[in-house]
């Protein structure tokens, strides 16, 4: 069996974690807007998320931004066979940021939350300068 990158080990858990921020969400506006909301159409006004379907659903754009920027930065390290040292590290910071987000906001923690957004970020840098 061939050893896979870091980056391209992640690359494949953040899959598994994208359905998570996907599912997430999904289960928290349905508790919010019904299982007829969630079966149907979804055609016309919405009811209101709650606060913890509304925290689910920004938790998940945030993902979403950060997320096309992972895959090209594993992509493109992988291709480049630049894989490992502070590419690795990187790769590595910005999956247990994500990891430990959703909860942070989901129970509204503030300021730790923001902390792993940044280190998201900084893990993202770390894999571009190994890039570069």
């Amino acid at each position: 069996m061939t050893h896979l990158p870091t980056e391209l080990l992640l690359l494949g858990w953040s899959t598994v974690l994208l359905f998570a921020y996907v599912m997430i969400q999904g289960q928290t506006a349905t508790r919010d807007r019904g299982l007829d909301w969630n079966a149907g159409p979804r055609d016309g006004e919405q009811k209101p998320l709650g606060e913890t379907a509304g925290r689910a659903e920004r938790a998940l754009k945030n993902f979403q931004e950060t997320y096309p920027v992972f895959v090209a930065l594993a992509l493109g390290l992988a291709v480049t066979d630049r894989t490992g040292g502070i590419g690795a590290i990187g790769a590595w910071l910005w999956f247990g940021a994500r990891i430990a987000y959703i909860p942070l906001y989901l129970f509204g923690i503030k300021y730790v939350r923001s902390l792993c957004w940044t280190a998201s970020i900084l893990g993202l840098l770390l894999m571009l300068i190994r890039f570069l």
